[in-house]
């Protein structure tokens, strides 16, 4: 029998202290003297107690970090507080019982873990002995464990041990080898830890090919129709699968195991942004029409020919069976496809379209893998721009001789020492750097885009020009980088220490979401005063360069008074979607200034952005309301104690806000859960305000007034919540920007207050 083992879902509260490097603990105020001479460190004085903590002892911290690391890859079960027992004989009361220090168990896998560590790097002498004892566990562990799970199918037995500081020796790893007890040094827990943030759930598989290598995963043969073919003289076969089943036999990296540096590997195939990109498309119902390209080998696939019709030549329809093991599927096109179901809802109900390689040879994989990821790339875009000046130069047709203009006039914006973008320009040859670190590319597609030299063209015939052209290519292009510069000094003349930071921290102005929505700004105030009548193709480039500067010069004041969060907000705008939220919202600032520009979309795009405004701010509203949820019932059940009589009864919560929180159950008939479930976010100011001395200090935000005044900002935060949810209804005025701006400041401040709690 196996005791002390419980459902992961049960053991949130466990999984929160697991995290933390520290123990945490409040004593009355006379021990804290005591316990500071015990190594315990005082942190704040609490109203009945205070707060001290201490580093976990390596022992401890080993196994914890190992417990969350099989939390983290999705074990549906998990040993408790101070490990597992395995009772060695279930009829006999006083039966001894094996302490296990962590287990975790799902429907595939059962694992039982010991941990040694050493506060300075030794060899341990009892090594053989210890490794010995936990392998001895293993019949009565297999026993115990199909008594309390049962098994639809067979589950995989697996012991490991984890080390830290200990110095392992061959004949160490040669007698683990023999026992089937994996090894794990530090390194490899650390490799895991950091797979696992990068990877998701799919890590676990990964971490489970290097356990159970090459072992056959029970329950999961598959019979499926494919098309078998051949391809520089090896078979492949093409079917859909489902990315759940594919996620568990895949791998992309080709290491040993746990190597710690090869994570870097893992973040140059899969890139965690694309990730959730990509993420996001899988949700809005995208689909992928084209293959993940695999191999597999032979000796795991086996292809049955079916009843043929029609002509066979080139391929053959069957029946591919696959024996699903770990770590036998290697992706060589098709990572992000792949992993971005990992932990997706639709992992199980989607299919992919796969082409896999059966017997391809380890150099013929890689062969394929660099063709794919590397030969077939594509010449550098900025090269290809560079060069584009010189091959249209004398075109005929004046927009490809516009676009040559376009070329030539960065190129000689980058080399003009009085121009904002001088050595900014990244060029195809060149490193980029904290400040040159403007692509060619951004600013040429900006610019070559109809309005700046083309206005109107019909049957291929261009009939009307734009306010840049002056009908000969120097001419042209002087007009360009003189309007350009113009427009872009007003700018950085107005911002200046944004522009200077470049891609520094407190910058985002100078780089190329920054730049492309300066520039289509700049293409709607050149259509406006086109509107007006203006024929800005017959003004002078001074002219034009003093029409548009006041517009420059107010778009650089909206830039140099963003705050910091609306800065940083400004900065995460990526892509098209976000460098058009950019464009827009500078837009409205021109607006408040000259309400005569009201550029075509604009009004329609900021009613649209009204309810993404109050959805956003919602969100940011829950977010504030769970770490307030979380820290203050941690604070509370560490102070009074962990039962409900203790922290709900004591005092601790006001006696109005347990009648409310009551009556609200009794009034839903308990279907939102029980009392923790039912706080407002208001209740939590009054449970603040009645334990000052145990939460004044994490939520005064603000030095000033009584505690009432300290914790104001939650009543704010309350009032915006309002606002957000009758605006979503159509009765009430949006949200603000400012107002998203504040609940973003509140939600960074909020997550620091609470950091090494809440997580």
């Amino acid at each position: 029998m196996l005791e002390n083992v419980f459902s992961a879902q049960d053991l949130q509260g466990l999984a929160r202290r697991k995290k933390r490097k520290d123990f945490f603990k409040s004593v009355p105020h006379a021990l804290v003297e005591e316990q500071v001479a015990q190594g315990w460190t005082f942190l704040k004085k609490n109203k009945n107690s205070s707060r001290l903590s201490k580093p976990k002892p390596p022992h401890v911290l080993l196994e914890d970090r190992v417990w969350t690391l099989l939390c983290r890859l999705g074990f549906s079960h998990l040993s408790g507080e101070k490990g597992a027992y395995l009772v060695l004989d279930n009829k006999n009361p006083s039966s001894p019982k094996n302490q296990i220090d962590v287990v975790g168990i799902d429907d595939d896998l059962a694992l039982a873990i010991s941990c040694k560590s050493s506060m300075t790097p030794q060899k341990k002498s009892n090594f053989k002995e210890e490794l010995a004892e936990h392998n001895s566990l293993k019949e009565n562990f297999a026993k115990a464990i199909k008594g309390n799970f049962g098994e639809v199918h067979k589950r995989h037995i697996a012991f490991a041990m984890f080390t830290s500081n200990i110095i392992l020796t061959e004949n160490d790893r040669s007698r683990a080898d023999e026992a089937k007890v994996t090894l794990f040094e530090e390194n490899e827990l650390t490799y895991y830890e950091s797979l696992a943030a990068h990877l998701g759930p799919a890590a676990r598989y990964q971490f489970l090919a290097d356990i159970l290598p090459g072992k056959q995963i029970s329950g999961l043969d598959i019979t499926l129709p494919a098309v078998r073919s051949k391809m520089g003289g090896y078979n492949c076969y093409t079917f859909s699968i489902s990315p759940e089943y594919l996620l568990k036999i895949a791998h992309v990296s080709r290491r040993a195991k746990g190597k710690a540096t090869d994570i870097d590997a893992y973040q140059r195939l899969i890139s965690k942004k694309r990730l959730r990109a990509i993420q996001e498309y899988i949700t809005k119902d995208g689909v992928f029409p084209t293959n993940i390209v695999i191999s597999v080998s032979s000796n795991f696939l086996q292809f049955e020919k079916a009843k043929q019709e029609g002509d066979e030549t080139g391929a053959t329809f069957g029946w591919l069976h696959i024996r699903p093991a770990y770590k036998v599927a290697w992706v060589i096109d098709g990572q992000h496809r792949l992993y971005a179901y990992s932990g997706h809802l639709r992992a199980s109900k989607s299919v992919l379209s796969v082409l896999a390689f059966s017997g391809l040879p380890y150099s013929e994989q890689a062969r394929l893998f660099v063709d794919i990821n590397a030969e077939q790339r594509k010449v550098k875009q900025s090269l290809l721009h560079e060069l584009f000046a010189e091959l249209n130069w004398d075109a005929e047709d004046p927009e490809l001789r516009a676009r040559a203009v376009v070329s030539k006039s960065i190129l000689s914006l980058d080399d003009d020492p009085n121009s904002p973008f001088y050595g900014r320009v990244l060029k195809a040859d060149e490193q980029k750097t904290s400040t040159r670190c403007i692509s060619l590319t951004s600013i040429f597609g900006e610019l070559a885009k109809p309005g700046f030299y083309i206005s109107e063209k019909k049957k291929g015939a261009v009939i009307e020009f734009g306010p840049l052209w002056a009908v000969e290519n120097k001419a042209t292009m002087q007009r360009t980088v003189a309007v350009v510069n113009g427009w872009f000094s007003c700018i950085r003349d107005r911002a200046t220490t944004i522009w200077n930071l470049g891609a520094d921290e407190g910058g985002g102005l100078a780089m190329n979401n920054g730049i492309t929505v300066c520039i289509n700004v700049l293409r709607s105030v050149l259509q406006h005063f086109d509107t007006t009548g203006k024929k800005l193709v017959q003004l002078s480039d001074a002219e034009l360069i003093e029409l548009l500067t006041p517009y420059g010069e107010a778009l650089g004041d909206y830039f140099h008074d963003l705050n910091p969060q609306q800065l940083k907000t400004f900065r995460s705008l990526q892509g098209v979607t976000g460098q058009t939220t950019g464009m827009r919202n500078c837009q409205e600032a021109l607006r408040n200034k000259f309400p005569e520009f009201d550029p075509p979309g604009l009004s329609d795009f900021l009613q649209a952005h009204v309810a993404q405004t109050n959805e956003k701010a919602i969100h940011l509203v829950l977010s504030i309301e769970k770490m307030l949820q979380a820290y203050i019932l941690d604070e509370l059940k560490s102070e009074f104690g962990e039962k409900e009589t203790e922290w709900w009864f004591s005092g601790a919560v006001p006696k109005a806000v347990r009648k409310k929180v009551d009556d609200r159950i009794n009034e839903d008939e308990g279907k939102k859960g029980g009392r923790e479930a039912n706080f407002d976010l208001l209740d939590y100011k009054d449970i603040i305000t009645g334990n000052w001395s145990l939460f004044g200090e994490t939520f005064t935000y603000g030095t000033k007034g009584n505690k009432d005044v300290k914790t104001k900002w939650i009543e704010q935060v309350n009032d915006i919540r309002k606002i957000a949810v009758h605006a979503s209804k159509g009765t009430h005025l949006p949200v603000t920007n400012e107002q998203v701006s504040f609940l973003e400041e509140l939600e960074s401040w909020v997550r620091a207050q609470v950091s090494g709690v809440v997580e």
